[in-house]
């Protein structure tokens, strides 16, 4: 088992009239990988986070002469897919938290499919909007109840509660085993294919398929209504962050992985193109939710990370966009990241990993530019299928998260996309929207989400530098590389720890 630092807690704190950023903290949380594939994280470490964020938070805020007493609401938001099973008679976890990334179900997802009506990995897309993948909880639940013991015993004792990471943060929160809230919000729910998107609650067809307990499940409510804390998943959270509320706005969020949403209204509208239809929000118990088309890329910043740890040939993440730019090409590399296989439009769990087109002049400046490049082409493929499942062209795409900060990347994905690019001046959108959600609950009522009373955010904008064509070849030479990576077969037996080969 090796261990990484790479996720974060960070609590930040708004102005509700001006959305002005007023003080926030961050405590990274350590991730650990026991075996190839697998991503877990400590429960017990991520609430320990926020007890200390929070507290650092409010430390901050006293420095700053601001009555605590003017917090009016705290929301949540959080990675989606993450699956925690916990006691709710002695509140431990009964496992490690199984990280959205993870791919160790992938055995279990290819008997599904194999076993699914003409094999089709979309059998269950008319009720959930997704695809059979790894991704999702009701796969990792899956495999929790079927190879963890202590799960197994606390299901058959009625003692088991299910969450994603919203749902355990509120419990502990509102009071734990003495009385806590179990419960999720719609746009979190609608990330475990056991969620009916239409009916807007858990399907009993669809627990029976996966074979899950609906009683271990959380109480769904809308993402912006009182109940302890508010939550609104990440993604969902940044759409609401970015003012995208009028059908056929989208926005790009760059992390770990990358996140294309596109607000498409009160109808949930189904890919033809190897997308997602999932419940972006639900602003109030009585609001209609409202839906969104998604694609989702397992790696995005994940690449930086992995060329500073795994090859060293940066030192720090900011250092990429450096070398990048002294190349100021990638001298005909291409880069398919793809680490946990394939998200939208392929949803490949088997693909694999590429760099392509070395020559004896590829040095790490290409590299490095080759894997800024990927980011921007996996983000290309995404709004091609976007557009046309909407049939309308996006003409600018908002972009927010950590990766905006890399102004030659940004500059890219203007000159991959042939679209302008705006990214807001104040970049913590996931924050901000999850931070409206809250304001704006009924019985809180701090913030108004009607069109006249949103602020006004400032930006930047990328034009376009390069012409059409010479994006289009760059593009389908890439493309070819990604068709590679999903023909590559892993036979090779696996290593042992000191690296002699073994059974796996």
């Amino acid at each position: 088992s090796y261990q990484l630092f790479v996720a974060t807690f960070n609590p930040l704190v708004f102005n509700a009239k001006t959305a002005e950023l007023v003080s926030h903290h961050q405590v990274e949380i350590q991730q650990s990988f026991p075996k190839e594939g697998w991503v877990e994280e400590d429960p017990k470490e991520i609430m320990q986070s926020v007890y200390e964020c929070m507290e650092r938070t409010c430390e901050k805020l006293q420095q700053l002469d601001i009555d605590l007493s003017n917090i009016k609401a705290v929301g949540v938001t959080n990675q989606r897919e993450t699956t925690l099973v916990w006691d709710k008679e002695t509140g431990e976890p009964l496992y490690n938290a199984i990280v959205w990334l993870d791919l160790r179900t992938q055995s279990t997802v290819e008997s599904l499919i194999n076993k699914a009506p003409g094999q089709n990995k979309n059998h269950l897309k008319p009720k959930t909007g997704l695809p059979i993948s790894p991704y999702f909880s009701a796969v990792k639940l899956r495999w929790l109840l079927d190879n963890v013991e202590e799960v197994r015993l606390a299901v058959r004792s009625q003692r088991a509660m299910f969450g994603t990471v919203d749902s355990w943060i509120i419990w502990c929160l509102t009071g734990g085993q003495n009385g806590g809230v179990h419960c999720t919000d719609v746009s979190n729910a609608s990330r475990t294919m056991l969620f009916n998107i239409h009916s807007l609650d858990w399907d009993p067809e669809l627990c029976r398929y996966f074979d899950i307990p609906m009683e271990i499940l959380p109480e769904v409510r809308s993402s912006s209504e009182i109940y302890g804390v508010m939550c609104l998943g990440d993604q969902s959270a940044a759409l609401v962050g970015q003012m995208c509320f009028q059908e056929g706005q989208a926005k790009n969020t760059y992390g770990t992985g990358c996140f294309l949403l596109r607000n498409t209204g009160t109808k949930p509208l189904m890919s033809d193109h190897g997308l997602l239809t999932t419940v972006a929000y639900k602003l109030g118990k009585n609001e209609p939710a409202c839906y969104a088309l998604e694609g989702s890329v397992a790696i995005a910043g994940a690449v930086v990370r992995w060329l500073k740890d795994n090859l060293g040939i940066v030192q720090s993440s900011a250092e990429i966009e450096k070398l990048a730019a002294a190349a100021g090409t990638s001298y005909g590399c291409y880069f398919v990241p793809a680490f946990s296989g394939l998200y939208a439009p392929y949803w490949e769990p088997s693909a694999r990993g590429i760099i392509c087109g070395l020559t004896q002049f590829t040095n790490r400046n290409h590299l490095a530019f080759a894997a800024l490049e990927a980011v921007c082409f996996q983000t290309r493929e995404i709004l091609d299928a976007m557009n046309q499942d909407s049939g309308l062209p996006l003409t600018q795409l908002q972009v927010d998260g950590g990766m905006t900060s890399n102004r030659l990347l940004m500059q890219l994905q203007a000159d991959i996309l042939c679209i302008p690019v705006v990214k807001p001046t104040m970049s913590e959108t996931t924050a901000l929207g999850v931070a409206m959600a809250a304001g704006a609950a009924e019985g809180v009522g701090v913030w108004s989400l009607s069109p006249s009373d949103l602020p006004h955010a400032t930006s930047e904008k990328y034009q376009p530098q390069i012409h059409c064509d010479e994006s289009e070849f760059r593009f389908a030479r890439w493309k070819k590389a990604v068709q590679r990576s999903m023909n590559w077969e892993t036979t090779e037996p696996c290593c042992n720890a000191n690296g002699t080969e073994g059974p796996s």
